[in-house]
């Protein structure tokens, strides 16, 4: 019983120390970061630049954006037609905006 509660305690805590940064990130702060700093280009999750580039699940997929760790990438060095956000924003501003990304994704936008 004792080795049964111990793997039980090592999985947990295996799961929470790999936790993707987007849990702790605040999506409700991202949300306001996202109304005044994004929203110009992509509002309601789409992209008024490119449309095969919109913030939607299935185009997230396909481009390869799919996780926090590719959207703090793509916002904080920017790419192609997207300008670069890191000097703008705060890192933890960049991982809220991913975790409202992503969460919006998830919903539907």
């Amino acid at each position: 019983m004792k080795s049964i509660l111990a793997m039980v305690l090592a999985f947990v805590a295996t799961a929470l120390c790999m936790a993707s940064p987007a849990l702790a990130a605040d999506a409700d702060a991202g949300a306001q970061v996202f109304a005044s700093t994004c929203a110009a280009c992509h509002i309601g999750g789409g992209n008024v630049v490119n449309s095969a580039k919109t913030l939607k699940q299935a185009d997230l997929s396909a481009n390869g954006k799919d996780t926090a760790a590719a959207i703090v990438t793509q916002v904080t060095n920017g790419n192609g037609a997207m300008p670069a956000f890191g000097n703008r924003l705060t890192a933890e501003q960049i991982d809220n905006v991913a975790a409202y990304v992503l969460a919006k994704a998830d919903q539907g936008w």
